[in-house]
């Protein structure tokens, strides 16, 4: 499958102005493209409150994930898609024709109605719009990834390809600058109404640029080479996975490579951000300024990374990437509490919560169309927490007790309710019983008697007022932050993304021979990113939900990454001295 140099390395020359602008061009319209992607995954909050109001929030913003998953979960076919045309036609028309298909579909989002306009459809209309971004995006990295490293000369692949790298992290950072210009000239009730269309109108700005911009670039010399000599893919589908030989390499690409980069990168930058905002409950605001500080200080690293992996390969650093992260998730993640919300680490190390129940009382509540209902004492205790955002641990109790809450010394009894036929309870909402028959019909008719809470009243105060005596905080009190600590175990995090993600377009196009290039290695780049890398925040948060530690979640990349450590050290090879030309 591949071809190694032989004799002595010529020496790198300079970038020439004709491969500037290639790099340019490409990486301009990427940054464009991820931003347009990324809009909606900085939104998420807002959108399930426009898209999903007819679910409580709780699983409005489990929705709302699941809708930003669905754009990943398309990519691989995007990547099928445009990979074969790119084989066959051309990368240039091919990453023009995607660039214009995930524009559009951005600024349609901005004009979509929502739920309490057209009821169900809107949903509907931006799940379709958001596949539609997914299979556009499966089929731009690839383009690009190729057609910048087919322009490249030896020696200078990852240093090249690491610009097309910096470009997704550059999208975000662009996103969240416009979001955060967004809503500091508006009030929070005008954005949550209205302001939050504005960074999606923009998109059709930046999509004029983009495609202007690409309408310049020429095809790569590789594929014109190729093409000129009739050696192009008649079939580059079969080619890539039909064949044992080039299926082989595709599988150790997404085990031994992709998969752990796709959740090292999601955790280091969306996932950081949900567990800032969604469980230490840090105002939305200042953690995208802390997210955006950190990406500004560790995205030139793409470059270094890229360029060392010139000089000592791509393997040690993608590696040396996926062990540090397995290592050290658990202790950044408990130092980002310490610093963020220092109020919650102390009370959860004071007066620790702890719910005691029958474990086949306990629900996964989950319940996307609202007719479930959830009235044993487990799962009130539970969504109780849930939706105050309170950490807690489980103890099993004999069949048949009665849920319980402790908060330090403070045992709260839950209670099992009993719905009214016509009531409708949801995660993160504690059903409320029918009336109480037991006050006497004097204690309604008299103001002047005491008011007889019902079971539900009663649980809601005596939990509300435990966590308030153990000094559990509503939401991380902003002088409490110590946001340059925050900012630089956030840096430490992007680090990781940029050591696993800055060298992998180089080695991934050096896998693969020039004809099938563009579909072999898009299919297991988006498989890892789209699949392992685009559901982590929505299986991370649901772990977090069913068993009430804040840091459960971390064990999904973990587990991914070491896996991908010891299957890419098993059996990926080195690739930076590969003859691309000739593979």
């Amino acid at each position: 499958m591949t071809s190694v140099t032989s004799g002595a390395r010529p020496a790198p020359r300079p970038m020439s102005a004709e491969e500037k602008k290639v790099i340019f061009a490409s990486s301009l319209g990427t940054v464009f493209e991820w931003y347009d992607f990324y809009l909606y995954g900085s939104l998420s909050a807002v959108i399930a409150a426009q898209f999903f109001s007819g679910v409580n929030p709780t699983a409005g913003f489990i929705f709302a994930l699941m809708a930003f998953a669905a754009g990943f979960a398309v990519r691989p076919f995007g990547a099928l898609v445009f990979g074969r045309l790119g084989d066959m036609i051309g990368r240039k028309h091919t990453f023009l024709v995607t660039i214009l298909i995930m524009g559009m579909s951005t600024f349609i989002v901005g004009l979509l109605p929502n739920y309490a306009t057209i009821g169900i459809a809107a949903p509907i209309i931006l799940i379709c719009l958001r596949l539609l971004q997914g299979l556009a995006l499966g089929g731009e990295y690839g383009g690009a990834a190729t057609y910048v490293a087919e322009h490249a000369p030896a020696g200078k692949r990852g240093a090249y390809t690491a610009w097309i790298q910096t470009t997704a992290t550059l999208g975000l950072f662009l996103s969240l600058l416009i979001i955060l210009g967004c809503r500091l000239s508006m009030s929070a009730d005008d954005f949550n109404a209205w302001g939050w269309r504005i960074p999606f109108l923009i998109s059709v700005v930046l999509l004029g640029i983009s495609v202007w911009i690409r309408l310049m670039l020429n095809e790569s010399p590789a594929f014109k080479k190729m093409k000129e000599e009739g050696k192009t893919s008649k079939a580059p589908l079969t080619e890539s996975f039909g064949q044992w030989k080039n299926l082989k390499i595709v599988l150790i690409a997404l085990f031994g490579l992709v998969a752990g980069q796709a959740v090292v990168w999601y955790t280091g930058q969306f996932y950081a951000l949900f567990f800032l905002t969604q469980t230490l409950k840090v105002d939305a605001q200042a953690a995208n300024l802390m997210i955006a500080g950190a990406l500004l200080l560790g995205t030139p690293f793409f470059v270094v990374f890229g360029s060392l992996s010139d000089k000592i390969g791509r393997k040690p650093i993608i590696m040396a990437g996926l062990l540090l992260a397995c290592l050290t998730y658990f202790p950044i993640f408990k130092q980002i509490t310490h610093y963020a919300n220092p109020a919650l680490e102390a009370a959860v190390a004071t007066s620790p919560v702890v719910v005691t129940a029958d474990p086949n009382e306990c629900s996964f509540q989950f319940n996307p169309v609202g007719t479930s209902k959830f009235t044993t004492s487990c799962d009130i205790a539970k969504a109780a927490l849930v939706k105050k955002g309170i950490p807690y641990a489980n103890v099993e109790a004999p069949a048949g007790t009665v849920a319980s809450i402790a908060v330090g010394s403070t045992v709260i009894p839950s209670y099992a309710a009993t719905p009214a036929p016509t009531t409708e309870v949801n995660l993160g909402h504690a059903p409320a019983p029918a009336a109480s028959t037991a006050a006497p019909a004097a204690a309604t008719a008299d103001p002047a008697a005491p008011k007889v809470l019902t079971p539900a009243e009663t649980f809601d105060k005596s939990l509300g007022d435990a966590l308030t005596a153990a000094k559990y905080p509503a939401k991380a009190d902003p002088a409490g932050v110590n946001t340059t600590m925050v900012v630089v175990l956030l840096f430490v995090l992007v680090l990781y993304v940029t050591m696993v993600y800055g060298p992998i377009a180089a080695m991934l196009v050096e896998l693969f021979p020039t004809r099938i290039r563009y579909t072999s290695m898009s299919l297991p780049y988006h498989i890892g990113n789209g699949w392992f890398g685009g559901f982590l925040p929505t299986t991370s948060f649901a772990m977090v939900a069913a068993t009430g530690d804040i840091y459960y979640g971390l064990w999904y990349p973990i587990v991914i990454a070491a896996a991908t450590l010891v299957i890419g050290m098993l059996f990926v090879r080195e690739t930076k001295d590969v003859d691309i030309d000739n593979i």
